[in-house]
């Protein structure tokens, strides 16, 4: 009796009282202990208000169904293939959908639809893959930022790639506790040739010294990320560097000289091609033929073999600096004191860069103990203020 009623008013009533009824009916639907005859005859209705000519009704209707699981999957599913903002009310809420069904919405939506399936809680697997591979930049950016977002280590690459250039999401990546130190380390070097473009751009510094200075600072960051990385972190940071072209001599110098020596024997596993394991027993080894073995394996200029040997062998006479970030002034001196006695023509390059490091080191540790003075003078300033 009621739905008849209902269906005698709906057709002469206007937009507005037909969306608040709509609401109220669909309300009831989910709601009221309505007899199995009834609630079959309202659902009819509801199909029918899907259908309606005004968007006013239909969006009713969608904000009154979209969370419910008691839903009729049928209307929700019509006002799915709505408009972009009636669409974007059920897919960001209703868990009628099945991920293929919501992977099919991210590959043929515009930017809203995509927008309100990237913020759903949670985003399964398979849908976070479809948004990081075709979704806008909006919607990418919505779903990293939801923390529900169950985003695998190959969408994670994949949204670096399309969008690591944007300050918004680069930032948002980074501040996600699950993204891959990989991932981490492709945003560094993005930023680092983005800044390096941009100096040189600006006229502010010469092009191929904005680059070299970026390249350093980006292996900087990389050993400090190396460091932090965690347990079995360095071995895919490490294939990752080279796969990328970054595995060069000079970053797998620096993190030997930083004491970082996990970083600097998974490097050698991963040229030479052995396993870790026998790679630490021949770099232990202290008669030097071991590790002069691995070195020649890995392929490393042979004009940096000294460098690296003096290196090992102060890193083993130094203290436990396995992890470390900076590089170590002790080390970095004494090797380029050794290597200063070779042959100069054939080591230039290197005792360059191993000045550029002399000179960082010492930077470095000037900005600690200054750091370190200033603690130290703000506890006494504070000792004799409570004194006083």
């Amino acid at each position: 009796m009621i739905v008849r009623q209902f269906l005698q008013w709906v057709r002469t009533a206007p937009a507005g009282e037909r969306a608040e009824a709509t609401s109220a009916l669909a309300r009831a639907y989910l709601f009221s202990d309505l007899p199995e005859e009834e609630r079959d005859a309202v659902a009819g209705v509801l199909v029918m208000l899907a259908d309606d000519v005004s968007p006013l009704v239909r969006a009713a209707l969608a904000e009154a169904l979209g969370a419910s699981e008691e839903a009729p999957a049928t209307v929700v599913h019509m006002l799915a293939h709505d408009r972009p903002d009636i669409a974007a009310v059920v897919l960001a809420r209703s868990p009628l959908f099945i991920d293929a069904e919501l992977v099919d919405f991210v590959a043929t939506g515009g930017d809203v639809v995509q927008t309100a399936i990237a913020g759903r809680l949670p985003v399964p697997c398979a849908v976070a893959a479809a948004v990081a591979e075709v979704a806008g930049a909006e919607a990418c950016l919505v779903m990293i930022e939801n923390s529900r977002a169950e985003i695998a280590p190959l969408s994670f690459a994949r949204l670096v790639e399309r969008f690591g250039h944007l300050g918004a999401i680069r930032e948002a990546l980074l501040a996600r506790p699950d993204l891959p130190v990989e991932s981490r380390q492709a945003l560094i070097a993005r930023l680092s040739a983005t800044l390096a473009s941009f100096v040189s751009g600006r006229d502010w510094m010469d092009g191929n010294h904005a680059r070299m200075v970026a390249r350093e600072a980006c292996e900087k960051a990389t050993v400090v990320l190396a460091a932090t990385a965690g347990e079995g972190g360095a071995g895919s940071l490490v294939r990752h560097l080279r796969r990328s072209g970054q595995l060069t001599a000079g970053l797998i110098l620096r993190a030997l000289l930083s004491g970082n020596i996990a970083l600097f024997e998974e490097a050698l596993a991963e040229l030479s091609g052995l396993p870790l394991r026998r790679v630490r027993l021949l770099i232990h080894d202290k008669t030097g033929v071991g590790f002069r073995a691995i070195f020649s394996r890995a392929e490393l200029p042979a004009s940096t073999f000294a460098a690296f040997r003096f290196a090992l062998e102060a890193w083993r006479e130094g203290p436990d600096l396995d992890g470390a970030w900076r590089l170590q002034r002790r080390m970095v001196e004494r090797v380029l004191t050794a290597c200063g006695q070779t042959d100069i023509g054939e080591v230039a390059p290197l005792l360059a860069l191993l000045r550029r490091f002399a000179a960082e080191a010492a930077r470095e540790e000037a900005l600690i103990a200054c750091e370190k003075l200033e603690q130290t003078v703000v506890a006494e300033l504070m000792r004799v203020r409570l004194a006083a």
